[in-house]
Order: structure tokens, then sequence, then C-alpha cells
């Protein structure tokens, strides 16, 4: 999942912030960018429309640091599971580079929209099966052992092992991690939230899914934040079609996670997905103002990001690991859609 940013800085899919210094490390590292005049706009309503946000933040943190859960603590990771050589692998893999967003939309013909429904259908189907695993006392490294075996025996390559140095085949985020989860020897626990984020390249195509997994016996209110995030993401593509403005994807989730009064994380975003792990367009999911319209024939993600607390993520040392400063609970959905005259289809749908 990683791209090196010796490329123009951009903001894109969950693996961007834009809080921290421009480095030259992998994209998990990055987290950062140099706003141009484009993104300053974006940076300087996103305050102007996000002043209750902040409050909120203040009041709901006391919750998190009151809270009997336990903080995140890394566990220990095992060596990168093999992929047998004759699966096909991304570019990234072969020639170990650390690629970049690539510019310009993922607009496909009949036959690639033929192969976008294929990864598409396989991410949904391994993302479901990892699903039903999710049980106290199952480690996250588990997961994704079962993951990577599910795919590489349905001919396909898991998207982020080795994307930028990514270690593991699939993102497994619990409790206060907002996304990038590295798989490890941490036991799930009665209680625990966790996002499952499956990427399945399969005959020159990314499908790219992710939900949250209630584990054993959760309170009311992780409940609510994991059903609130899945409603952000369903109401988005309700209101995807050609011609539609991207930027009513993130007026539509910023309009019903404030109703519940959750927040919407900023540094994370949506992106175009197909040939390539991650193209324009930058998918926003707050209130913004930036331009562009869907394109018939495109392909893209909507993962909406939703927190009980402080919106603002620390990244920890293993430079991926991406959790709420104040260590209250995060939830995502994501989806890949395709643009279609009557809409949006959903192609990580089983």
């Amino acid at each position: 999942m990683a791209c090196t940013l010796q490329l123009q800085p951009r903001l894109f899919s969950s693996l961007l912030c834009d809080h921290l210094p421009l480095s030259t490390k992998p994209l998990g590292q990055l987290l950062s960018y140099t706003p141009s005049a484009k993104r300053a706009l974006v940076r300087s309503s996103r305050t102007l429309c996000n002043l209750a946000d902040l409050i909120f933040n203040g009041r709901n943190s006391e919750l998190s640091s009151n809270s009997q859960r336990k903080r995140l603590r890394p566990g220990k990771v095992s060596p990168c599971l093999h992929v047998p050589d004759h699966i096909p692998k991304p570019p990234y893999v072969m020639y170990h580079q650390s690629p970049g967003i690539s510019s310009g939309p993922e607009i496909h013909d009949v036959g690639g929209i033929e192969c976008m429904r294929a990864s598409g259908r396989l991410a949904a189907q391994v993302l479901e099966y990892a699903g039903t695993l999710v049980k106290p006392g199952l480690t996250t490294d588990e997961i994704d052992k079962a993951v990577h075996q599910m795919i590489i025996n349905n001919g396909a390559y898991p998207s982020p092992l080795g994307y930028g140095g990514f270690p593991k085949s699939v993102c497994t985020s619990v409790n206060e991690c907002i996304c990038h989860g590295i798989p490890d020897s941490r036991k799930l626990e009665d209680g625990d939230i966790i996002n499952i984020d499956v990427t399945v390249y399969l005959n020159g195509y990314h499908g790219d899914t992710s939900a949250t997994f209630l584990c054993g016996d959760v309170d009311d209110e992780a409940k609510k934040l994991v059903q609130v995030t899945r409603e952000c993401l369903d109401r988005a593509v309700s209101i995807c079609a050609p011609g539609v403005n991207y930027n009513r994807i993130g007026k539509t989730i910023n309009d019903h996670a404030d109703k519940f009064k959750f927040g919407v994380v900023r540094q994370f975003v949506g992106h175009g997905v197909g040939r390539v792990f991650h193209a324009d367009p930058v998918i926003l999911h707050f209130r913004n103002n930036e331009h562009g319209r869907m394109v018939l024939g495109q392909t893209f993600t909507i993962e909406p990001m939703l927190t009980m607390g402080s919106t603002q993520p620390v990244i920890w040392s293993d430079d991926w690991t991406a959790v709420t400063k104040d260590g209250s609970l995060s939830a995502q959905f994501e989806h890949t859609l395709l643009i279609t005259e009557n809409g949006a289809e959903i192609l990580t749908k089983c």
C-alpha cells in the first residue's frame, strides 16, 4: 500500500495525512503533502465548516479517557507470506517500486468493466469470509493467513502485500485504529470492533473493499458508530451517477455523521482504483469545495472513517498504523463503485 513521495505530493486513499512534514518515506510512512493552492482552499474551507467538530472532539475525548478498554499496543508481526510464482503480481511488487497516485481517472471499456466486476466480486467474497472468522481469542495474524490463502487459491494477488513495504496481505484495524493496522499476534477481545480491509489483484485489476465487524458482546455506543458509518457509505453511494460532483459525497457523509455527533476523519480519503491500486480522483469524505464530476465507466472507492472522539490520527513507529489521538473508537466501510447510466454499481458486493 505505500507509495514514495518523490512524485508531486497528493492526497489519496486511506493512505495519506495532511498534517505531517514531507518525507521520502513510503506512503504509509508518509501521510503528508505540500498543499497546492487548491489543497489550501480545501483546508481553509474545512476549518470554517467544522468548528462544531472541534467542540465535539473535546467533549467526547473524555469518554475515551474514562473507558475501561485498554489502548492498542503493537504485537509481534510474523514474516511475510509467500505468493506462488504463477500468480501475476502488480508492477510495484515486481519492480520493488513505491507507487504514487496515478493521474487521470480509471475509465474502462466493456472488457475492463468485466475484469473489475470479477476482482470486486472476489474481494467481497474474501471480506465476507474474513468477517466470519472474527471472534474473541483469534489473532489478526490468523485473519491475515486465512485471507492470504483464499486470495491465492483464487489465482489473485493480495494487493497490500509489498505495497511500499507493507508486510501483510490485509489491513486489520482494531478499536481506535483508523486504518492500516498491520496483522500481528494480538488476540481479539470480547467487545472489540475490527475493520478488515481487503484488496485483490485479479487479471490485472484491483478490487478494494472493507467493513467493520463486531467481536463478541459489543456495547451499544460502538454498535451505533459502526451502524452510522455503514449508513454514511450507503448514502454516499446512492447519490453517485454520471455528472454528479465528487464533493457531494463528502457533504452527504458529513451531514449524516453530524446527526449522531460522530467525527469524520479527513486525512484519509477514497480514490480511483482499477488497473492501478490508487488513481484520481481523490474522494474527500468531509464537506469540501473540490471540483470534478463523475464519468460514465469510471471506478473509484468511497471509504468513510468515523470516530467517537478525536478525528486526528497518530501514526505508530511501524509507519503504517493510524490510531485516534485520544484512543476513541473508529469505524470504516468501503466499496469500489462503477459509474453507470443508472447511477453507481457496487462492484464489491457478494
